[in-house]
């Protein structure tokens, strides 16, 4: 569970970060300016990573949880019907 949160959560950094360097590259462009990438950094990749993993620790626990009771409920239908 913990594993795949992490993994989710290092891709969309790398995606996100990639989208935010684009766009800031090519805001730079638009506005003849000089790029500031630690904002692809701070203001797109690092947030995004964090809403990431908050979300997909909650979906892993809400399977996690899921999986539980449904195993637990079928082992009561498999001993109810010794």
């Amino acid at each position: 569970m913990l594993l795949l949160t992490f993994l989710l959560t290092l891709l969309s950094f790398a995606v996100s970060l990639l989208l935010g360097i684009m766009s800031t590259v090519m805001a730079g462009r638009l506005h003849d300016i000089h790029p500031d990438m630690t904002r692809a950094y701070r203001h797109v990749a690092l947030p995004v990573a964090a809403v990431v993993a908050a979300l997909g620790l909650i979906g892993a626990t809400i399977l996690e949880i899921h999986n539980f009771r449904q195993a637990k409920a079928l082992a009561g239908i498999a001993r109810a019907s010794r």
